[in-house]
């Protein structure tokens, strides 16, 4: 499995930018596809995610700005960035995770930065 992440970039606050992840290899429409983000001297967070298929997740810090979206056909998945600010400053990451017998593989792309400026 492949990850290729693209989108980043330098925006002003308010502005907005979309995120992309298309992924390869051997996957289904079920695994689940997220986008986690590292700040400098932060933790990475998950910032919102496809979980146990459909259902949609997003970290209370971006609901109402921030749509996760997946066009299966072409596995790829993508986060549009409305109203940002500059706290949302970070190195976004893809993810892809799936259980394989019953054991969870994680896999990640390089990472995109997305810098805000105020």
């Amino acid at each position: 499995v492949q990850l290729q992440a693209s989108g980043g970039g330098l925006v002003q606050a308010g502005g907005s930018l979309r995120l992309s992840c298309a992924a390869s290899g051997s996957i289904l429409s079920t695994n689940d596809m997220g986008w986690y983000r590292q700040a400098p001297g932060k933790q990475r967070e998950l910032v919102a995610g496809f979980v146990g298929g459909d259902s949609a997740k997003y970290v209370n810090s971006v609901k109402g700005r921030f749509t996760i979206s997946r066009d299966n056909a072409k596995n790829t998945v993508y986060l549009q960035m409305n109203s940002l600010k500059p706290e949302d400053t970070a190195v976004y990451h893809c993810n892809l995770r799936r259980i394989v017998f019953g054991r969870t593989q994680d896999y990640w792309g390089q990472g995109t930065l997305v810098t805000v400026s105020s």
